[in-house]
């Protein structure tokens, strides 16, 4: 039977959710900021709201459906700092009637996880975030768990939660937005032995459809690949299939945050529990599958 969706922030991962959901038969509603960009998303099947989660007169009419798919991202040029966008446009969300919904699903980030000499966390380490960003993910994720267990407990019914914690997400459009940097031969800030956790966007996409349907799913994925890999060796690797210069560390520069990203080797993610309960095996297993296709996208894209 089709199912009513909602999707909270329709941009890299959440269309593609979207489409997955419309091809399914399911009625998917979006809601957006742009006049102009609800009535591309008309054109393409999907039903369009437009509204702003900062503003909470504007989130009075989204429904109250089956699946709500929380995965607003952070716009730079929209005039507020990330932890209002996060933690404020939560608080209205959770406050309007998707608030309600029978199952939430919330994009987070394994930025709440502060381990930083290159240890393996899970779903059960523990999160003590050393960089704002992370910060308010954290606050973010509380804030939706808390709220939703108050709605269970006041309604008596059972209300379904789930918070996926994403690895840097990556794919076509958006993998190689390094490139530039190596071409140009452009130090890349931080440690060349520090981890990258990876996660392609298409899985990501089939880790959500997933988690909408399971019955029973956990409160909490940790959704990465297989392959946590060393900045150089990314990297290097990245040089090699687009014919860049090698690449070129500063071990001094400072990350978005509160400290360089030279202070440590950051962690490495365990994908047990994904893999365990959603998806048994992914499209991408590693970073070096979905590395090779984004190059060739590319090579594609510019007619080579």
């Amino acid at each position: 039977m089709p199912a009513e969706r909602l999707i909270i922030g329709c941009g890299y991962l959440g269309r593609r959710v979207a489409e997955r959901w419309r091809l399914a038969g399911d009625h998917v509603t979006v809601l957006t900021r742009s006049e102009d960009r609800a009535a591309r998303l008309k054109q393409e099947g999907l039903q369009p709201l437009v509204g702003d989660v900062l503003d909470p007169g504007s989130l009075k009419h989204l429904p109250t459906v089956a699946t709500v798919l929380l995965s607003v991202g952070f716009d730079r040029s929209g005039g507020a700092d990330f932890r209002t966008v996060t933690v404020g446009g939560m608080r209205n969300l959770l406050a309007s009637p998707a608030g309600q919904s029978d199952r939430i699903l919330s994009i987070s980030s394994t930025s709440v996880y502060g381990q930083h000499e290159g240890e393996l966390v899970d779903e059960t380490s523990p999160t003590e975030p050393d960089r704002p960003n992370g910060a308010a993910c954290l606050e973010a994720e509380q804030l939706l768990t808390r709220t939703r267990a108050e709605f269970a407990q006041q309604n008596h019914s059972p209300l379904w939660t789930v918070v996926l914690r994403l690895a840097g997400i990556y794919g076509p459009g958006r993998m190689l937005r390094r490139l530039d940097q190596l071409r140009s031969q452009e130090p890349l800030s931080g440690k060349a032995e520090a981890w990258l956790n990876l996660i392609h966007v298409d899985d990501a996409a089939r880790a959500v459809c997933a988690a909408a349907e399971r019955p029973q799913p956990a409160p909490l994925y940790l959704v990465a690949d297989d392959a946590p890999v060393q900045r150089r060796d990314f990297y290097e690797t990245l040089s090699h299939l687009t014919g860049s210069p090698p690449p070129v560390f500063d071990e001094d520069a400072a990350s978005e945050g509160s400290r360089p990203r030279s202070a440590g080797l950051g962690k490495r993610c365990d994908n047990r529990r994904l893999r365990a309960e959603l998806l048994d095996a992914l499209e991408y297993p590693t970073w070096q599958e979905g590395l090779r296709q984004a190059v060739q996208e590319l090579r594609e894209q510019n007619g080579q």
